[in-house]
């Protein structure tokens, strides 16, 4: 029955040797061999396979490493049998009897007795010439372990430390592998050298890329300047990048070189290459070449290149953290300065009537004091807009401006939110929670419809405006907070304190100053200014190209009692350019509503709400038009506008209704 050899080399792959009768096949480190092991613990004359009366058994000739069979030590030969794995260092040797697999993938096979895993010569003599590897530095480790057995040592560390100083000042990656080559050069006394790194490093920190490939590697730094990286077998390259090691290849080699003047001279040569890691994987490799008559290459220079190239590692993630720490702070910059000019634009107050300007004016006067003030007037008004404009112009601004509506929550729960709880405090409390009076510390914090508040808070609420402390949902921890408040209602707390529903000693509290915000039918001269400012920003918002408003629209946002103040406005203008085709925005986009005043104004229209009564369109159109000329107070001219219809038009239906 025939036999063969599949032999598995993490250098060169796998290859297939078919044993012939008769013949000896060797294996070992010397490129003479049947089978070349490609590695450093290989002898260069390391075992022996060889047929006898029994079958094929193997000899281990007496190596410096041993030979493994299916795990344990050769003492003697040792008859194979099918399946047998023969371990030289890295390599690995499995006996097979029958017909070789026909061109397996990533294998060849010869027939010859001679293996076919077949390299470059000079790329054979390079593997050959491997005495050792590394795949790290115990230079890197406890120093004072490997004091008694590494030589230099003391040097070794100090131009370590010194590399580490400059690295960490170096400015991008090619600074760094300069700084890495000239240091390995120096301590290792080495000829030239190279580092090679990708074109793009950036690219190293991609998380789905394993391995880097050689050919995408390029010079990063090069001494002497003019040394070709050419000169340098891609096999070398590969072989680092592949196994991940760093290889002390050529240390017996005598070559001849030229001397100058003096002729020739015959030299030592050997080489250094180590893998230089990012993210734990290599990205790129770090090549000495030491020419010299009087010393070599040794395992400690070996040791020392490992450690440059590790720091070289280090030094390239910090650069790449570094830009990418820098591009999110500038891209957060830009963001934050966004929000600060939109936040900006929200907040401004927009309008030249002299009521808002006699608001402006009180604003400034208040906000550089202390005192708790009491912001007035009907929902959508701008309420909100006027606590923050006294927050920012105090000397409170660069704290913390919270909002609370009072309203939203019921009274258990806005206790727990103004002061916070305690863990455990009540059902679903898993943690401490902190409260909004907390959270406006050295700040204001703003509490909307604060006439909705409970009875039972107002007691808590008071001691605190006092300058009490307070204690949380739950605590007995006294808490201790600076904050300012801004109070707001749409509610009369006059009727309310009446009522006895609120508190009168937190009322006289409270209105320490108060501000009032007239609704938006009563500075009509804002209107304008106010549509076309959100026009601008929803636009801006929405990439929509809406301009300007037609005649009719403008006459009808005059027109309009604005129930819903400012909030109405804006939201009716944001419907209009979100929903127009033209860069002009006609009355019938406005879509407005036909909601009456509130009650709180103490003005009104019959409500159309009620049974169906049978009604001829003619009618209909008759209360339409005299609603909508009550509405503006009997003015023909604005009426025939709003109605879209000509003046005249107008008169002549007045006059058909009037003959009825």
């Amino acid at each position: 029955m025939s036999s063969y050899l599949l032999v598995r080399d993490p250098v060169v792959g796998q290859s297939i040797l078919n044993l012939v009768d008769g013949e000896r096949v060797s294996l070992g480190r010397a490129p003479t061999n049947h089978i070349v092991v490609h590695d450093e613990r290989a002898s260069r004359f390391h075992a022996e396979i060889s047929q006898t009366s029994s079958g094929w058994s193997i000899r281990d000739l007496q190596s410096r490493n041993g030979t493994l069979l299916t795990g344990n030590p050769i003492e003697s030969d040792q008859l194979l049998t099918a399946g047998d794995i023969v371990a030289i260092g890295r390599v690995e040797i499995l006996f097979c009897e029958g017909d070789p697999p026909t061109d397996p993938v990533g294998v060849s096979s010869s027939g010859n007795g001679t293996s076919t895993n077949e390299m470059p010569a000079d790329m054979e003599q390079w593997h050959a010439s491997i005495t050792h590897r590394r795949t790290k530095s115990s230079l890197l480790e406890n120093i004072r372990e490997t004091a008694g057995s590494v030589p230099r040592v003391g040097r070794a560390a100090a131009e370590l430390c010194r590399l580490a100083f400059a690295l960490g000042r170096a400015a991008d990656s090619r600074a760094v592998a300069k700084l890495a080559l000239e240091s390995a050069i120096q301590g290792v006394g080495a000829s030239r050298g190279v580092v090679l790194l990708p074109a793009v490093v950036a690219n190293l920190m991609q998380a789905d890329q394993q391995c880097i490939s050689a050919e995408l590697l390029e010079s990063a730094a090069a001494s002497p300047e003019p040394w070709s990286v050419a000169a340098i077998p891609r096999g070398v390259i590969a072989t680092v990048l592949s196994s991940d090691e760093a290889l002390l290849a050529g240390a017996a080699l005598a070559v001849v070189v030229e001397a100058g003047a003096r002729g020739k001279k015959e030299v030592r040569r050997s080489s250094i290459s180590a893998p230089v890691r990012s993210g734990g994987k290599p990205v790129g490799v770090l090549h000495l070449e030491v020419e010299s008559q009087e010393h070599e290459a040794t395992p400690d220079d070996l040791e020392f290149v490992m450690a440059v190239c590790d720091a070289l590692g280090v030094a390239i993630e910090n650069l790449l953290a570094r830009e990418i720490l820098s591009t999110k702070l500038a891209t957060t910059a830009d963001e934050n300065e966004r929000l600060k000019r939109r936040l900006g634009d929200e907040s401004q107050m927009i309008g030249s009537s002299s009521t808002l300007q006699a608001i402006i004016s009180q604003i400034a006067r208040v906000a550089s004091t202390k005192a708790t003030v009491l912001v007035r007037g009907e929902s959508g008004t701008g309420k909100e807009l006027v606590a923050r404009a006294i927050h920012d112009g105090s000397d409170r601004n660069s704290g913390p401006f919270v909002c609370m509506n009072c309203a939203a929550l019921s009274e258990t729960l806005l206790e727990s939110e103004l002061f916070g709880h305690e863990k455990g405090a009540f059902t679903g409390a898993t943690e401490r929670k902190a409260g909004k009076f907390e959270a406006a510390h050295k700040g204001t914090l703003m509490l909307d419809e604060i006439g909705e508040m409970g009875s039972a808070i107002q007691a808590k609420f008071l001691r605190v405006l006092e300058g009490h402390p307070f204690e949380r949902v739950g605590g007995s921890v006294r808490v201790q907070v600076d904050v300012r408040v801004v109070a707001a209602t749409n509610r009369n707390l006059e009727e309310a304190v009446g009522a006895g529903a609120f508190r009168r000693d937190l009322y006289f509290r409270l209105k320490v100053v108060e501000i009032l915000v007239p609704p938006l039918r009563k500075r009509p001269e804002d209107i304008e200014s106010l549509a076309y400012h959100f026009l601008q920003r929803f636009a801006g918002e929405t990439g929509r190209r809406v301009r300007t408003f037609t005649p009719l629209a403008l006459e009808a946002m005059l027109a309009y009692h604005w129930p819903g103040n400012i909030r109405e406005l804006r939201n009716c203008i944001e419907r209009a350019v979100v929903l127009s085709q033209d860069e002009q925005i006609d009355l019938h986009e406005l879509a407005l509503s036909q909601l009456p005043l509130s009650s709180e104004t103490g003005r009104g229209i019959a409500s159309r709400a009620g049974p169906f009564v049978p009604t001829t369109i003619d009618e209909m159109e008759r209360r339409h038009v005299l609603a909508t000329l009550e509405a503006i107070g009997g003015n023909k001219t604005k009426a025939a506008a709003i109605l879209g219809i000509e003046r005249s038009t107008l008169d002549r239906k007045m006059a058909r209704w009037v003959r009825k």
